[in-house]
């Protein structure tokens, strides 16, 4: 049995659209960057279903460099939210200003 690659957009936008309605709500910085993440595996389930659609592996080697980023972005995002959570205590993007003058 095959799975129209419709499906799989489909759950592709979905995925990315609950993640960017997190981005947007969440002021948790944590739950922020777990919403990126969910992003970034949607785009990757979308870059695969198109490589299996069309037989390239084109879209493969998108996904592995989408993963790679995404690791790198956990790694310093990580480390930036230990870093202001040390310095102010608190990890809700309202109460972060220190990026302000």
């Amino acid at each position: 049995m095959v799975v129209p690659v419709n499906y799989y957009l489909g759950l592709s936008l979905a995925l990315f659209t609950l993640g960017a309605i997190g981005v947007l709500i969440r002021r948790n910085i944590l739950i922020i960057l777990m919403c990126i993440e969910m992003m970034l595996n949607a785009v990757n389930l979308a870059f695969i279903a198109f490589a299996d659609a069309f037989k390239a592996v084109d879209g493969q080697i998108f996904v592995f460099f989408v993963m790679t980023v995404a690791a790198a972005e956990v790694a310093v995002g990580l480390a930036l939210v230990i870093a202001i959570y040390r310095n102010r205590a608190t990890v809700y993007v309202d109460d972060l200003n220190i990026l302000k003058w």
